[in-house]
């Protein structure tokens, strides 16, 4: 709207289209509070859970549900059936280890294994503490 259209509108007008627009306003904060705070519910009672449903996996990994129905597919990941097969459960532990399961070594792990190596002629694994 134009300065001059708006000198135009009557003062109790412009108060209403002001109200308006802070109404507006007020709802759009809300919606967002109670996302927000459906969020953090969900993730609250993630928490406490074991078993986990497709849902939680999703949110608990941060893989998507597709992805998952993937690993599943093809047994790439922990899962358990419901007794008529429809559906999908985990177990929190178990998809703790799988996501920690394929652990990359520091630097000063492959050094010390070179090292280790260059020493001895045999090929040796050091643990995280650098030690054999």
């Amino acid at each position: 709207m134009d300065a001059r259209k708006a000198q135009n509108i009557p003062l109790h007008q412009k108060r209403e289209i002001i109200i308006l627009n802070i109404n507006n306003q007020i709802h759009i904060k809300m919606d967002n509070i109670l996302k927000e705070l459906q969020e953090i519910k969900n993730l609250t009672l993630l928490g406490a859970k074991q078993a986990l449903t497709m849902n939680d996996a999703a949110l608990f990994t941060g893989l998507s549900k597709s992805h998952l129905y993937k690993l599943v597919c093809f047994r790439d990941i922990p899962f358990y059936k419901s007794s008529g097969g429809k559906l999908t459960y985990f177990d929190r532990d178990e998809l703790n280890r799988w996501m920690l399961h394929r652990r990359t070594k520091t630097n000063e792990e492959v050094e010390a294994e070179a090292l280790k190596y260059a020493v001895t002629g045999k090929k040796v694994s050091v643990s995280k503490a650098g030690k054999i």
